[in-house]
């Protein structure tokens, strides 16, 4: 599903409503979606069935590129190359 170059990224841009874009390490990227999903009332359907947040995190991390939060509102991230391959 999704290019396995992305896999080697280390940074993500993160965008969160009224806030400026941040770039992430992965773990903080991690950190910040965990964050998000344990402030939510429930987990979205399709995460549910996972086993933590912990592990439904990081299966956003690989599968999706963005989590709504409220009525209109989601978060959005996006992996990026900080330095060139083989540098």
């Amino acid at each position: 599903m999704s290019d396995p170059l992305i896999r080697a990224c280390d940074h993500y841009v993160v965008l969160e409503p009224s806030q400026p874009e941040r770039i992430l390490s992965a773990s903080d990227t991690l950190n910040w979606l965990q964050g998000w999903l344990e402030s939510l009332d429930s987990l979205p359907q399709d995460l549910q069935s996972q086993p933590s947040v912990t592990v439904a995190a990081q299966r956003l991390l690989d599968t999706a590129c963005d989590l709504q939060v409220g009525p209109g509102l989601s978060l959005q991230w996006f992996a990026v190359r900080l330095d060139p391959p083989g540098s």
